[in-house]
Formats: structure tokens, C-alpha cells, sequence
């Protein structure tokens, strides 16, 4: 059994209090997946974790694994900043938020996604740094990598239930129930065949770091009718009740 796991690279979820002075910080780790930790201590002015443990940060975390392998809590024992970029701020911070709350609600405790953590590193370095329509075309892409990585993303250079090429000026829809399907005559949410294609392409690079370059430039081109069906895509396989940062967006731009 393992008994530390030590200077695993890693982002704060979210964090919540456990006790008056401690809390569980919810983690994603390069290595270990999402595990959930006990920062002793950790709300005392006086902590060492309480400057560090902040989300869209990335940290190194050392962390001794609970006793008994049936138990998902686990003890943090360091937690380092290695720097790198600023916190991201206004917009660029809620999008960031809206990342975590997808990872949170897709992926399994323990199952560990290298390659996402990757992809979502270079994310939040870009929202650090990204100002108005730059956001989007950053969200766009990680949705994306993100489906595929789980498993949730058909084929976008075939329609899905009949495996028929798509063809480049015909209209498509990606849709919960069907995958990708041709688009009803009108339909706002959907994508020309050559821009599906151009999507797959940029998905089919052969290294993670060339997939989320190609990924990010592929979507800045296309417009927002990509993010009307992936949003629907991943609220569907979020369930119930809806993404809370995705509310909270809708009441600050109502006011």
C-alpha cells in the first residue's frame, strides 16, 4: 500500500469546511485523478495552506492516503505554489470556475486523466492572461477535449448512428441523444460539415500538447452556435440540478 503520495502536481477544485478549523479541498492531480483531501488547520490564520489551497492555481500536493482502501478522504500533509501565471480575474475567473464545476461533476474520484490535466493547465494559463472574446474560443476547446477524454464525444467526421461521411456544406447537429446528426431545415444549433471536419482534425493530433493548440485555433474560427449544442451536451450528461457558474453568468449579464 502506498503510504505518501508526495509532490503530486495538482489544482484546487473547490474547498469547503470540514470543521472551525479545517477544510476538504477537492483536487484534480495529474497523476491520482480527483481526490478529495483534509487540510487540517487550514482556516487558522496562522496555516501555511491557507495563502496556497486557492483554485486555478497550480500546486504541487503532498498527501498521505486514507487507511483503508474502501475510504476517499485523505490527509494533506504540504501544499506548494509553483507559480507561473496570475489569478485569473472578473470573466476569465468565472469561466475558470465553470471548469472546476465540470470536472467535479464528471469526473469519478480516483480515475486518474494526464492528458486532461494537461489540456486544463494550458486553459486556465490562457484564461489568465485572456481578455473578452479570447475566453470563448479557450472554454470551446476544453469542452471538447474534456468530452473526449471521458468518452462522451461521437466521431464529429461521420453522422453517428448511420456512419456516413459528412458532407463539407451540409448542415450538422450535435445532439445528447443522437451524436451527430443532420440538421432540421432551420435549425440555428448546428455546423457546417466542413467545420465538424476541421474539429476532428484538430482532435486527432497525435500529441496532447499539438491537440490543444489545434483545438484552441480550430474554435476561435467558429461561431457560437458550437457552444449552444456543447453546453446542451454537457448539462445532459451533468444531470440535474443545472451548473451553478453557468447561472450565476446569466444573473450578472441580466443586470
Amino acid at each position: 500500500m502506498v503510504t505518501r503520495i508526495s509532490h503530486e502536481p495538482a489544482f484546487v477544485l473547490h474547498s469547503y469546511a470540514w470543521s472551525e478549523s479545517s477544510l476538504i479541498v477537492e483536487a484534480f492531480c495529474r497523476h491520482q485523478g480527483r481526490v478529495a483531501l483534509v487540510a487540517k488547520g487550514a482556516k487558522k490564520p496562522s496555516s501555511n495552506f491557507r495563502p496556497v489551497l486557492l483554485p486555478l492555481q497550480p500546486l504541487q500536493l503532498s498527501y498521505t492516503p486514507a487507511a483503508s482502501a474502501d475510504a476517499d478522504l485523505h490527509t494533506l500533509k504540504g501544499a506548494e505554489w509553483q507559480g507561473g501565471h496570475v489569478m485569473p480575474t472578473g470573466d476569465a475567473l468565472l469561466a475558470g470556475l465553470y471548469l472546476n464545476e465540470l470536472l467535479l461533476r464528471l469526473l469519478a474520484r480516483a480515475d486518474p486523466h494526464p492528458v486532461l490535466f494537461d489540456a486544463y493547465a494550458g486553459t486556465v494559463a490562457v484564461l489568465a492572461t485572456a481578455r473578452g472574446e479570447a475566453l470563448e474560443p479557450a472554454l470551446r476547446s476544453f469542452e471538447l477535449l474534456l468530452l473526449r477524454e471521458i468518452g462522451l464525444l461521437p466521431s464529429l467526421d461521420v453522422q453517428t448512428l448511420t456512419l456516413q461521411p459528412l458532407r463539407r456544406e451540409e448542415r450538422y447537429a450535435l445532439v445528447p441523444e443522437g451524436g451527430l446528426r443532420v440538421a432540421n431545415e432551420g435549425e440555428r444549433a448546428s455546423l457546417a460539415g466542413a467545420q465538424w471536419l476541421v474539429l476532428q482534425r484538430a482532435l486527432d493530433e497525435s500529441t496532447p500538447r499539438a491537440r490543444f493548440a489545434a483545438t484552441l485555433r480550430a474554435c476561435a474560427d467558429l461561431p457560437g452556435e458550437l457552444k449552444i449544442q456543447l453546453r446542451t451536451l454537457l448539462q445532459y450528461h451533468c444531470g440535474q440540478p443545472p451548473l451553478r457558474t453557468r447561472q450565476l453568468l446569466r444573473d450578472l449579464q441580466a443586470l
